[in-house]
């Protein structure tokens, strides 16, 4: 066993300790909620606190952090013990509605006046449905825009990212920051092999590639425009990023708000870390750029294209008030409980036309990029199969060289498609 795997199960196991020891000293009909992201804790908290108003039944809000969410997660499992809530995410979501390890919610859904499916994005009611049955509700949705540092394009004479990027003015502008802040050592941009959603993905579906199959059984990375998308991300983007080695060891997020990095995309359920932060009147938001294939400002065979994805609210089918459960995340995915979570600022709604609040939320801080994407671009699914963490987890490493060897891009994605076509050959 590796120390991180190891490092991992002693985490779940004090987590485990300390979440039994808190349970002991509540009321017995407490609701357990687990999540993984404290910028959502104090509005979920505060939405399941104004159901608990109406129910009397207290809930609790515990954050997990995201590698021992799911270590707790598989010991909950195999020692029946999960909480009685939690988040699904599309990584994972197969796994545990295949083990059945999830509350089928068909008979729930179907006696709810509150919960029509069809309110909510497609894509992300999907995500949660495994062999004609939902295992969870919408939560949320998300995409991706670029963030970045005022201050920064100030100091170096670098006009702001606007709407009408396309991708070689982004490369331009890393290009010009970088060379002007080299004495300083400020960087364009960054991206390291772990930006997937929120990062290269976002290229390789806006120059019209793949990661995937549709049918989910061959890859996608060794496509002739995949391979375009990451030929052109080395040799255009590459050259303004710190090194992979610094990249790989800082995350390019702590890069941003340390000032060494000027822009960079970034998801909508990160705009908590960035308003929160001291220097926030500094930051701002564009809409991702888009593929411009004739150089001309046209777009024929690309386009603005942003990732999204969704979670999902999902209860242990062993809870044991599974109708209560129900209850709570029937509130949270309801109409009223989506605009809930848009106005405190929490996150995107799942359910349509429950997100404009959420522009509304950050006050000083103008994130309309998110929303306007959906109707000047068009949204792509975050790709998936049946076990995404198995070839999307190796992407982390086995890019790795192509990022410290620009020139090896092409080769290194056709062996990264060899060795996912077998995984995927294995589901």
């Amino acid at each position: 066993m590796n120390a991180k795997k190891l490092l991992s199960l002693i985490l779940a196991l004090v987590l485990t300790l300390g979440l039994a020891a808190a349970a002991s000293a509540e009321s017995a009909d407490t609701i357990v909620v687990n999540i993984w992201d404290n910028n959502q804790l104090a509005g979920l908290q505060q939405i399941a606190d104004e159901w608990t108003a109406q129910s009397g039944i207290p809930v609790r809000i515990e954050v997990v952090a995201w590698d021992a969410y799911w270590t707790l997660l598989e010991a909950g499992a195999t020692g029946g013990n999960l909480p009685d809530v939690f988040w699904m995410h599309i990584n994972e979501a197969q796994k545990y509605m295949g083990a059945n390890m999830l509350l089928n919610l068909d008979d729930y859904i179907a006696k709810d006046d509150k919960i029509d499916l069809n309110n909510y994005y497609e894509g992300i009611v999907g995500l949660y449905n495994y062999d004609g049955h939902q295992f969870a509700l919408p939560k949320d949705h998300d995409t991706i825009a670029v963030l970045y540092n005022k201050a920064l394009f100030d100091k170096y004479g670098v006009d702001y990212p606007n709407d009408d990027w396309d991708w070689e003015d982004y490369s331009a502008a890393a290009k010009a920051i970088t060379e002007a802040g080299a004495a300083d050592g400020v960087y364009g941009t960054a991206m390291n092999t772990n930006d997937g959603q929120d990062g290269w993905y976002n290229l390789i579906y806006g120059f019209g590639g793949k990661l995937i199959s549709d049918d989910k059984k061959t890859s996608g990375m060794d496509d002739e425009r995949t391979l375009a998308a990451m030929t052109w991300l080395a040799e255009n983007l590459f050259p303004y990023m710190p090194d992979q080695n610094i990249m790989s060891t800082t995350d390019p997020d702590v890069l941003f708000q340390s000032d060494v990095v000027a822009m960079m995309m970034q998801g909508s359920w990160m705009v908590n870390t960035f308003y929160q932060n001291e220097k926030s009147g500094d930051y701002a938001w564009a809409q991702i750029p888009y593929y411009d294939a004739n150089g001309n400002g046209a777009c024929d065979e690309g386009e603005r294209v942003s990732l999204y994805n969704g979670l999902g609210w999902a209860i242990d089918a062993k809870a044991e008030n599974p109708d209560a459960c129900y209850d709570l995340i029937s509130y949270f995915a309801s109409q009223q409980g989506q605009l809930r979570q848009s106005e405190l600022g929490v996150t995107m709604a799942a359910y349509k036309g429950c997100s404009d609040a959420f522009t509304g939320a950050f006050e000083g801080m103008d994130i309309s990029p998110f929303l306007e994407v959906e109707e000047s671009g068009t949204l792509v699914m975050h790709p998936y199969s049946r076990y995404t963490t198995r070839w999307e987890g190796s992407f982390t490493t086995d890019l790795v060289p192509a990022w410290q060897n620009p020139e090896t891009m092409a080769d290194v994605c056709k062996s990264i498609a060899a060795n996912m076509n077998q995984i995927l050959a294995a589901e």
